[in-house]
């Protein structure tokens, strides 16, 4: 349920799911195009994973899990992004970059 703490160790190491496809992917954004909606706290829905990559340039991404996630991701990187976990992301300069959002097969 929404609100309460979720034993799940790979989410808490956002690794993801190896059975897991894209679903849908967002058009690639840079420092200027992404959304407002990027630019504050936020999650994935609860039935999906979410991957951030960088193409070029340097984002923070941080997520409330336990350790807490702190890391500076540059280009070619990826990030998991687990369900429900509330995280930011950060441009550092100018980025492009997008996200995948994936579901079970």
């Amino acid at each position: 349920m929404l609100g309460e703490a979720l034993d799940c160790g790979p989410c808490d190491r956002a690794e993801l799911p190896t059975s897991w496809h894209v679903v849908r992917s967002t058009p690639e954004f840079n420092e200027h195009s992404m959304p407002a909606g990027l630019r504050k706290s936020h999650r994935v829905a609860g039935d999906r994973w979410g991957r951030l990559a960088v193409h070029a340039g340097h984002m923070r991404f941080t997520a409330r899990t336990e350790p807490p996630i702190d890391i500076v991701l540059g280009p070619g990187a990826t990030q998991a992004i687990p369900p429900q976990v509330e995280h930011e992301v950060e441009p550092i300069g100018p980025v492009t970059f997008h996200l995948d959002f994936l579901a079970p097969e």
